[in-house]
């Protein structure tokens, strides 16, 4: 892992961009801190971190204020990584399917999403490996957003990850349900009811799945970006009850 910048927020929180193989990433720490921070990963949607840096820094500085670390890095084909003709002609499939109305099929999702699961959770593995030795940070580790079919693999696969905050309502691929029979950790699923882009059947299919004895669904009414204020706070302390 490399530093490539270093500045103090308004708030204090420090930020610093890193590169890690080739992938670049963000660390969120306190100013200070007495003891270790927990670390939370944040995910998001292949969009670049550039363009969801201001969402990403917003969920970070809640989280620094609550006591924890926080970071995040590029998925692969998105941002300033190389371009990936296989997830961009799978992105392509997937917007003439909905400009047409049609349904989006099994190829279609797995060829999207599968790939990049496979792909961007060793890099968050390697992430883990790379974060949890710096001072100022410990675990245990929790896992928040993004693309949901990521926090389900990387929850069966990485022991270190604790507790999840998964958001659904991105395509799953069928073969990532009978996964999510695998995943034991305590889990928090927000669910948009009226999200236009998610199949709201399916997303209770998959919670249903999930194996965790502890996990709760928090569905709000509202589309994709209706997300209440109380929904964050909700999930910060399920972080606060499970990670510290």
């Amino acid at each position: 892992m490399r530093f490539t910048s270093e500045r103090r927020l308004d708030d204090g929180v420090l930020e610093r961009e890193f590169t890690l193989d080739g992938i670049p990433g963000i660390l969120w720490t306190p100013a200070s801190a007495s003891a270790p921070a927990p670390l939370i990963l944040l995910g998001h949607p292949p969009l670049g971190l550039r363009g969801m840096y201001p969402r990403l820094v917003a969920r970070a500085r809640d989280s620094v204020a609550r006591g924890f670390a926080a970071a995040t890095i590029e998925l692969p084909g998105s941002g300033d990584r190389p371009r990936w003709p296989a997830a961009d002609q799978a992105r392509s499939d997937l917007r003439r399917a909905m400009a047409a109305g049609r349904p989006v099929g099994d190829e279609i999702v797995d060829a999207l999403v599968l790939p990049l699961v496979d792909k961007a959770v060793p890099e968050w593995q390697a992430a883990l490996d790379a974060l949890l030795p710096l001072p100022g940070i410990g675990g245990p580790v929790g896992y928040s957003g993004g693309l949901i079919s990521i926090g389900i693999r990387l929850a069966v696969v990485e022991p270190r990850v604790s507790a999840a905050v998964l958001f659904a309502g991105s395509l799953v691929p069928r073969v990532m349900v009978e996964e999510a029979r695998q995943v034991t950790v305590p889990l928090h699923v927000l669910l948009q009811w009226d999200d236009e882009g998610n199949d709201r059947q399916a997303a209770l299919d998959l919670f249903d799945a999930f194996g965790s004895e502890e996990k709760s669904l928090h569905a709000h009414l509202g589309g994709h970006t209706g997300v209440p204020e109380s929904a964050g706070e909700a999930a910060a302390q399920f972080f606060t009850r499970h990670l510290k």
